[in-house]
């Protein structure tokens, strides 16, 4: 197998020793499996030359970006070859007038912000990874990221892509313009978590920069009270650019890490970002703030400078890595609910919490209602790893149970797939699986994810036990 894949991206392209697997068998989720081997490609046409190699061979592909997924999408449970895309990391053209650009897989995702920021642009969807996460990655998850609410998801910003299907045919989708004729293969792209073709390019669209921003922090004793403030905010048709919540554990944990400056007694706060004209947030975050303190916000602060916006932002871009100094390991799941069931819902969390025995810390989007239970736990311990699992379907059941939805961002991947059954009816799952056999019908391409692999609907995997 060596010397075959060398032959297609040179040999220092490709790994097959154990000591150099051991990094490629996780993402950021709590699966592990190791391929037989990683290539990494330099250009689509070796892309292209390793599927058509995996094909003649019967080998299946798992595409891998950065390894940041938290849905275990990056995992190869059923070994085989892994192609990761750090070589292929070139912002290929960048076109201001009309606000696209053009990366290859392996770019990351700030780094095309930093690009053009210098020319008042920047690239919307950021994911709390956002520095390490790379845009193949970002476009196979369909990821969002804390300005969700008012700039919507990846999909919302790809225009076109390249990809190669599991024949090795390199196909364009979409293009330069909003709306190309034709069926939205783009779109159907997008989110497919690398189970219809591998990405080699995207085209993005491009955002100006806003003349003003404002972010706000609201501290509350009552996580009641920052829950009905969302409900509010958002009713009285104010569209902010961010609306995240961070509950005590994730504040004290956050403080510790970064010295962000959240308050380490409050039960909640919310970080709050207003971006448009200079009138019109003036205006907003006056009515903002009005609606803060009459559901019982003890203060609302205005970032003064952008040295202490970007201070409060830092913040909540390292909560999640900040949560290491609360436990050894923790379980991030994914669920959505509508934003005004966010208080029965904190409360469910905080019983499953008690149930289990398990501390959860909560840090997420609550603008668009996508949920972010952090349980804490320790993986060496089995029993410990095993109740992790069911209260984080316990969760998502009841997300659902809401009229809500298991995943928001983290895609399905092998975390998820087993409870799509309670989303989706037989029917649905079926035409999707038709749709999944048109591109990859002999399923080579990332097996084992999203679809539900057991009988029984909706049973519970539990992982293998690996230490971290």
């Amino acid at each position: 197998m060596h010397r075959d894949l060398a032959a297609i991206v040179g040999a220092r392209a490709v790994l097959s020793q154990p000591d150099d697997l051991l990094l490629y068998e996780f993402d950021g989720s709590v699966d592990r499996a190791m391929p037989n081997a990683v290539a990494l490609p330099a250009t689509a046409d070796e892309v292209v030359g390793l599927v058509r190699w995996a094909r003649q061979n019967g080998v299946v592909i798992v595409p891998r970006g950065a390894g940041t997924g938290l849905s275990g999408g990056a995992v190869a449970v059923h070994g085989g070859l892994m192609m990761g895309f750090a070589r292929m990391k070139k912002i290929v053209a960048i076109d201001l007038g009309n606000q696209r650009a053009v990366v290859q897989p392996g770019v990351v995702n700030l780094e095309l912000t930093v690009a053009v920021a210098s020319a008042g642009y920047y690239y919307a969807p950021d994911p709390s990874s956002q520095k390490a996460c790379t845009l193949g990655g970002n476009v196979s998850e369909n990821a969002g990221g804390p300005h969700t609410l008012a700039y919507g998801v990846t999909t919302n910003h790809v225009l076109g892509l390249e990809v190669v299907l599991p024949d090795g045919e390199l196909v364009h989708l979409g293009g330069a313009v909003w709306d190309t004729p034709g069926y939205d293969l783009t779109g159907l792209f997008v989110g497919s978590e690398g189970t219809l073709g591998i990405v080699t390019e995207i085209t993005v669209k491009l955002t100006r920069t806003s003349e003003a921003v404002k972010t706000l922090l609201a501290i509350y004793d009552r996580v009641d009270d920052g829950a009905e403030t969302v409900a509010e905010i958002t009713s009285r048709a104010i569209t902010p650019s961010a609306l995240e919540m961070m509950d005590q554990i994730t504040l004290q944990a956050v403080e510790d890490a970064t010295n962000a400056g959240y308050p380490r007694d409050a039960a909640c706060v919310l970080l709050i970002e207003l971006e448009g004209l200079q009138e019109a947030v003036e205006s907003q975050a006056a009515q903002v703030q009005e609606v803060c303190e009459r559901h019982g916000a003890r203060s609302v602060r205005i970032a003064a400078s952008e040295a202490e916006r970007q201070k409060l932002w830092a913040g909540r871009k390292n909560a999640f890595g900040a949560l290491g100094r609360k436990a050894p390991s923790f379980y991030v799941q994914d669920g959505v609910i509508p934003r005004t069931k966010i208080p029965e819902t904190m409360r469910f969390i905080q019983q499953v919490s008690e149930r289990y025995g398990l501390a959860i810390a909560n840090v997420f989007h609550a603008g668009d209602g996508n949920l972010h239970p952090n349980i804490l736990f320790d993986s060496r311990d089995a029993e410990q790893r095993r109740k992790v699992v069911e209260a984080g379907a316990e969760i998502l059941r009841f997300c659902v149970s809401l009229g809500g939805s298991i995943t928001g961002e983290h895609g399905v991947g092998m975390e998820k797939n087993e409870l799509m059954p309670f989303l989706f009816t037989d029917v649905d799952l079926a035409v999707m699986g038709q749709i999944k056999s048109v591109f990859n019908p002999d399923g080579r391409l990332n097996p084992g994810k999203v679809f539900p692999t057991t009988k029984g609907c909706g049973e519970i995997r539990i992982p293998p036990q690996h230490p971290f």
